[in-house]
């Protein structure tokens, strides 16, 4: 039997709320091309994320005081990236989706205006938090998962900013937005790679806490969206960047091997989450990591397919992104039934 549910904090008063919406808007922008039918009822489902952003900045901003603690706690800091990628899923989503409600013009103002805010929040993450951990100022604490939260925003800039490459003028525009998206891109490939190694010997080694567990799925968050974002940058570098042909041929190759492992970890994930729930998993904000971190391997997943032409990445996409609904629907009902019962 599972134990008995914590209580939640307050909705926006801590920044892993964030996470809720970074996992409700993936359902809606990670859409498959063969449930493109779902546009509708998707298009809803985003709409109602811009909305509950909306209640978490104001409260976020309300309880701006306390703020300055979770800039100290060794867990909660690193939930900071949750704000930034909340940001920029719901850009996405306006720019995908949100034309079909307020027309293409006023989709780009708010998907630029989303990315850029997004962007330059993430930015600040992806240096602040580890300047704090080197200097001192975050208590020290083992590596876990959730070290990769405040270093992920740049990659999810990457994949979103992509999207808005064709909008800008042809010329020196364009070049400067692909070229810090790349750049953005190396940001959070590169801080993966020197803190993976770290977060997998402390596995191995050590174990996780069932509460912890949850964190292990947000390994596959810089997975699938560096996938998402190699072959989406890839698609808009021809005629922008010199060599652009080769630049889809890494999207390509970088995608299918990135693929694989992402998969390999979404196997492990899933068979310690199992293990773990059978013998009892505490309810807590960290079960949105069932979330967005798959949202973005459904998304790198139909980039391959559309790269490729593979019915096989094709057929997996979907099987991805049902499982992404189920999890979306499990969170969403324990978050209602827990907050109820506080």
């Amino acid at each position: 039997m599972l134990e008995r549910a914590p209580r939640l904090s307050r909705p926006g008063t801590t920044p892993n709320w964030f996470a809720s919406v970074m996992g409700s808007g993936i359902v809606a922008t990670a859409l498959p091309a063969p449930l493109s039918l779902l546009r509708p009822v998707v298009t809803v489902v985003w709409a109602l994320a811009a909305a509950w952003l909306v209640v978490l900045v104001w409260q976020l901003v309300a309880d701006r005081r306390r703020q300055h603690r979770h800039l100290r706690d060794p867990v909660l800091v690193h939930f900071w990236g949750a704000p930034p990628m909340a940001l920029l899923t719901i850009g996405a989503g306006a720019v995908a989706l949100g034309r079909d409600w307020i027309g293409t013009g006023p989709a780009l103002v708010a998907g630029a205006v989303l990315w850029t805010a997004g962007t330059a929040l993430g930015l600040v993450t992806a240096v602040g938090v580890p300047y704090r951990m080197i200097t001192g100022r975050i208590p020290a604490a083992e590596p876990f998962a959730g070290w990769l939260m405040p270093v992920v925003p740049p990659m999810v800039s990457a994949a979103t900013g992509a999207a808005l490459v064709p909008h800008l003028p042809a010329g020196q525009p364009r070049l400067a937005l692909l070229l810090a998206c790349y750049a953005m891109f190396g940001i959070s490939l590169f801080a993966t790679v020197v803190l993976l190694p770290q977060i997998w010997h402390r596995l191995v080694t050590a174990g996780t806490e069932a509460a912890r567990v949850p964190a292990l799925w947000i390994v596959l968050g810089p997975l699938g969206q560096s996938i998402t974002a190699a072959n989406l940058l890839g698609a808009a570098a021809p005629g922008v960047l010199p060599f652009g042909a080769a630049a889809e041929a890494f999207g390509l190759f970088y995608g299918l091997a990135a693929w694989g492992f992402a998969m390999l970890w979404l196997a492990i994930a899933a068979a310690v989450t199992l293990r773990t729930v059978r013998a009892g998993m505490p309810f807590s904000l960290t079960w949105w990591s069932f979330t967005f971190p798959v949202g973005t391997c459904v998304t790198g997943t139909s980039a391959l397919a559309a790269v490729t032409g593979s019915a096989l990445f094709g057929g997996a996409a979907v099987a991805l992104y049902v499982l992404l609904v189920g999890a979306w629907v499990t969170v969403v009902v324990r978050t209602g039934q827990t907050w109820g019962r506080r």
